[in-house]
This record gives C-alpha cells, structure tokens and sequence, in this order.
C-alpha cells in the first residue's frame, strides 16, 4: 500500500544502516517487523509464570525417558 509518511533523514539512514537495507522501503518494513516481534515478546512476558499446568525439567525429561 503507498503512503506518504515524513520520516527524519537522519532516522532513516540509521535504519538502512542497521538493517543493512538497499532501500528505504527495505529499512522501514524491516524496523516495523523486528518492532512488531518485540512487542508481541514483550506482551508474551506478561503471562509468564502465570500457568502452573507446565512440567517441570525433571518431569519432561522423564516423560520422554519413559517413551
């Protein structure tokens, strides 16, 4: 989809130089994707320690000893 966005100069060369982009398309969809994964990490943190349905190292370890 084609918008028009003002992106800092300066921002967008340190975007194509840490992404290693050919091009400014390449960069930004790069930034938005790695930012989208670290948000949907971060959300995943909340939870965890909340479930106390998930075994333990030495539970998972003897399940898979027995077969």
């Amino acid at each position: 989809m084609k918008t028009s966005v003002d992106i800092p100069e300066r921002e967008l060369e340190d975007a194509m130089r840490f992404t290693k982009a050919r091009t400014k398309r390449d960069a930004i969809v790069t930034a938005i994707v790695e930012f989208n994964a670290r948000r949907r990490v971060a959300e995943l943190t909340r939870f965890a320690g909340t479930c106390d349905q998930l075994l333990t190292v030495a539970q998972l370890q003897a399940h898979r000893q027995q077969g």
